[in-house]
């Protein structure tokens, strides 16, 4: 089994509904998402796929969230945009977007350098 992990970020505010305590207030993150990827077989090139494309498919999915609120998305209207709802968010949609093959492993999101939450199936 291949394994790729790429990295990418952005910026959005958002607020914990029910939280009573200083996350229940407005506040924004530069959040970091990582997303680890599996798979069994290699292209005659020998990748899995490549960087830039995981780079791209990962790009789009975050683009829903960049500069933006976080509990204004219709997927965290009913659920507390959490940074371990947002790594949920976050492989249901790459999951969704990956060729035959291909698989998310885990989704971590970082919401300062020393907290992520991850999420995996």
């Amino acid at each position: 089994m291949f394994r790729l992990c790429v990295k990418r970020s952005f910026s959005a505010a958002h607020f914990l509904r029910g939280y009573q305590g200083q996350c229940e207030e407005l506040h924004g993150h530069n959040w970091y998402v990582e997303a680890e990827l599996e798979a069994e077989n290699l292209d005659e090139v020998g990748l899995s796929l490549d960087f830039k494309e995981v780079k791209a498919r990962l790009d789009l999915v975050l683009r829903e969230l960049d500069h933006r609120l976080l509990n204004d998305h219709p997927y965290f209207k009913e659920r507390n945009p959490s940074a371990e709802e947002l790594a949920r968010f976050v492989y249901g949609r790459l999951a969704a977007n990956l060729p035959d093959g291909v698989a998310v492993a885990m989704v971590r999101v970082w919401e300062s350098e020393n907290a992520w939450a991850g999420y995996t199936e």
